[in-house]
């Protein structure tokens, strides 16, 4: 088994292995259960501001150039944040800190936590310094399509964001430690900070009667303000679980070099969502104008539920299967259950974004300059999306287990062809789509199909008509998640010598989606002359209940777990 420590057991005679410190040191075997509710609690929070910020935006830049401008320039600090902080730094830091943590020496995790904080910090300062002097041939990288007007203002917002670009990093490592300390609520719900930031900055020029450039720099310098807010909010708890941080550049501290040599593939593997989605606003740029608006609004709604669901469980798992590694039968057994807990959500959220997604679009988005042309297109990107969300949910928890073990390389290498063929294939359909439209609620064929070529610069500068060009990368998405979880799962049964049972659980819930599907359906034609506002939440509570009462009958664990109480209290009430 590769990896710098070995997890100490209660048998090892190691300080302080076995016993519950009030800063978690020495902390025991555990479920990860109540760690997963508090990280989703925290994720449901900061999602929710996220999807508040998309509405505002949406209202008063709609899906014109200035939305797709900020969409662009957002890729920056959002590409560094999951490639230096939340992604591979949680995957490289936290295995070898949490099991400092279990030798019970707080001094050397005090200088292992500090190490890594000013090496950190330095690298992210040197990156911030570059992206400001470097901003227009950023420009060109992120968004090669834009020209004249949109290319000035992504300029001017990413020279603007750069400065909040360190700060969300340096919040990140903050979460590595919290999460490290079994801490998970307060790290997953600061980012609602800055959400809040970029909603106030951006309701406020709105009200101040701003152009749509003027409140695009507002809620640039919303990110910078939000970076400082999620940094800031987080250092107290930090410094009071680890009362002995030493910050420093000492790279050859022990334990330092091991976050090192993890770093690099967990980059590369954990930073390919991010990764995907810039290649995403690369080719979309090359399409007509609103396509990374499109995307945008598509996407906070698709990654709502993996957060929740999939990230949640995957981050409060990752620190015990970092401390179980040597137990196969563990490792088993909590992939297992997390598998049961991550299906039982995405499932749902499959059917939900695919059978009735329009309404809740609708009910989010639409108002203002945001018209129902694109909520059909955003619909129509989310379902796309959406065909591959249970594969992108599995994917993490698969992820985890391998770093977990030290596994950093694998999980890397099959991330990189997840996004070479995302990127070919969202290449080729998105050239076909993009001459496909939705004018007056309908779709419509607006050029000669098969295509071979992009549209001219004049017609894609427009932006008069909501063509489907996004749609045809969220489906290129959708098929490599699938065939990245085929690999992963083949990697992991090789590796690991681990078999989780996806299809008999996967197997457990088709009755209920069927069911719930078909109960979504029949609502949406029956208040299809309904208000969004109205339609959606009847939509999700009524097929949500049904999806819940089904898949306990088929006897899917999670759903048991989780109605539970009510049977109890059901139960409880019959008996009195």
């Amino acid at each position: 088994m590769s990896g710098y420590y070995r997890s100490p057991s209660p048998g090892d005679g190691q300080p302080g292995a076995g016993q519950g410190g009030a800063a978690g040191f020495g902390a025991r075997r555990r479920s990860s259960g109540r760690s997963a509710v508090l990280v989703g609690a925290g994720v449901v929070l900061s999602r929710l501001s996220g999807v508040a910020r998309e509405a505002v935006l949406g209202a008063f830049l709609g899906t014109r150039g200035s939305a797709d401008a900020f969409g662009a320039a957002l890729r920056i600090p959002k590409l560094l944040q999951n490639l230096l902080g939340e992604g591979a730094l949680s995957a490289a830091f936290i295995p070898v800190y949490a099991q400092v943590i279990d030798e019970g020496d707080e001094e050397q995790a005090g200088r292992l936590a500090g190490a890594v904080a000013g090496l950190l910090a330095v690298l992210t300062g040197g990156l911030v310094l570059l992206a400001i002097f470097l901003a227009e041939p950023l420009t060109w990288i992120v968004a090669p399509g834009f020209a004249g007007a949109r290319r000035e203002l992504t300029v001017v917002l990413i020279r603007i964001m750069a400065g909040g670009i360190g700060l969300i990093v340096m919040a990140a490592w903050c979460l590595g430690v919290l999460n490290a300390h079994r801490r998970f609520f307060i790290s997953y719900v600061a980012p609602v900070l800055w959400n809040t930031a970029i909603l106030a900055a951006v309701a406020a020029a709105g009200v101040a009667g701003l152009a749509e450039t003027g409140i695009a720099e507002a809620a640039a310098w919303g990110v910078l303000v939000g970076g400082a807010l999620q940094f800031v909010v987080q250092v107290p708890a930090v410094v009071s679980l680890v009362p002995r941080l030493r910050v420093s550049l000492g790279l050859r501290l022990r334990g330092v070099r091991e976050v090192a040599r993890r770093f690099g593939p967990a980059a590369a593997g954990r930073g390919v969502v991010t990764i995907s989605s810039y290649v995403d606003v690369i080719l979309a740029s090359l399409l007509a104008t609103g396509a990374i608006a499109y995307l945008d609004r598509a996407q906070v709604l698709y990654l709502m539920p993996i957060s929740v669901f999939a990230v949640s469980v995957a981050a409060a798992d990752l620190p015990e299967l970092a401390r179980e590694q040597d137990s196969r039968q563990r490792l088993h057994e909590r992939l297992t259950v997390g598998a049961a807990r991550v299906l039982l959500f995405l499932v749902f959220a499959l059917v939900a974004f695919v059978i009735f997604g329009r309404p809740i679009v609708g009910a989010l988005y639409q108002r203002v300059n945001f018209t129902a042309d694109d909520t059909y297109v955003v619909w129509l990107v989310l379902a796309a999306y959406s065909l591959g969300i249970v594969a992108a949910g599995l994917s993490r928890l698969l992820q985890n287990t391998c770093y977990a073990a030290g596994d950093t390389k694998g999980p890397a290498r099959i991330a990189a062809g997840r996004l070479v063929f995302a990127a070919l294939g969202g290449l080729v359909l998105m050239i076909q789509l993009d001459r496909v439209g939705v004018i007056d609620g309908e779709i419509r064929r607006l050029g000669d199909l098969p295509a071979f070529w992009l549209l001219g610069s004049e017609v894609r500068q427009t932006g008069d008509i909501r063509r489907l060009g996004a749609v045809g990368l969220a489906l290129a998405a959708a098929v490599a998640a699938w065939l990245e979880l085929g690999l992963l799962r083949r990697r992991i049964r090789r590796t690991l010598g681990l078999s989780p049972p996806f299809g008999r659980l996967a197997g457990r819930l088709l009755p209920a989606a069927v069911t719930a599907g078909l109960v979504g359906y029949l609502l949406t034609r029956l208040l299809s002359g309904a208000p969004h506002l109205l339609t959606a939440p009847v939509c999700l509570a009524a097929a949500g209940t049904v999806y819940l009462l089904v898949a306990n009958l088929c006897g899917q664990p999670a759903a048991r777990h989780l109605l539970l109480p009510l049977r109890h209290r059901f139960w409880s009430a019959r008996r009195s």
